[in-house]
């Protein structure tokens, strides 16, 4: 018996001065005082870690993010194909991209279902997608270059009954863009445009093509952006 008992800080029990340590009297409690900062195997950086958390987990994400070393950060310029799904952070080898919508995505986003594919429901192929790239590019510089075009003040020599009449000259030669479109609207137009466009490189890789599937996306998409201004302008004017 020892004069002054001690009291065991982790399982709280009564020992003697031989038997205090957590080793002597075989604690079941002791792990709650066995706190330890693992450190990182490449960079001999100290990680903390929370209360409940794996020190592997944590250490596995230092060394994805923040190591410093060479080796973790050659395996991040690696994975440098990010996925474009919103809230995910998840990088990939290689790109995954959609053959709807043309973006890249990770392995667990990469069907349309996953992402909330924009695209139209269907594949599309390269030509094809870059051929209405090309013609959103070309309608909002011709839409921008009117717009400015617009703002800019009119000719003090023009008086307004000239002006009006030019106007009126103008819608009556130029028929507007919902004619040339059988009364379709924009994104219908251009759903059938590229509906018209997988029908037509179905049946050139059934038969030798006549042209290039690269051409006749370029036209498409041509008159589609010349339909398209038209229709601005003539809204313009009204």
């Amino acid at each position: 018996l020892d004069f002054l008992p001690l009291k065991c800080d982790a399982c709280e029990q009564i020992f003697c001065t031989d038997h205090i340590a957590y080793a002597q009297h075989d604690c079941t409690s002791a792990y709650k005082k066995d706190v330890q900062v693992p450190v990182c195997p490449l960079c001999n950086t100290p990680v903390p870690v929370r209360r409940g958390e794996m020190p592997d987990v944590v250490v596995g994400e230092h060394i994805d993010r923040d190591c410093k070393s060479d080796p973790a950060q050659r395996k991040r310029k690696i994975f440098t194909n990010k996925c474009l799904k919103p809230g995910c952070k998840q990088k990939e080898m290689m790109k995954v991209i959609c053959d709807q919508c043309h973006k890249n995505y990770c392995l667990k986003h990469r069907h349309p279902l996953d992402h909330d594919c924009s695209g139209a429901g269907r594949p599309l192929s390269k030509a094809g997608h870059a051929a209405v790239t090309r013609a959103q590019a070309s309608s909002s510089k011709i839409v921008t270059a009117s717009s400015s075009g617009a703002a800019r003040p009119a000719d003090s020599s023009s008086s307004p009954a000239s002006a009006r009449a030019a106007a009126s000259q103008t819608r009556s030669t130029s028929p507007p863009a919902v004619m040339l479109q059988n009364g379709l609207s924009e994104e219908e137009a251009l759903q059938r445009a590229l509906e018209m466009s997988l029908a037509e490189s179905a049946r050139s890789s059934a038969q030798p093509p006549s042209s290039t599937q690269e051409e006749e996306d370029l036209a498409l998409a041509q008159a589609l952006s010349a339909s398209e201004a038209e229709y601005q302008q003539s809204q313009r004017q009204v």
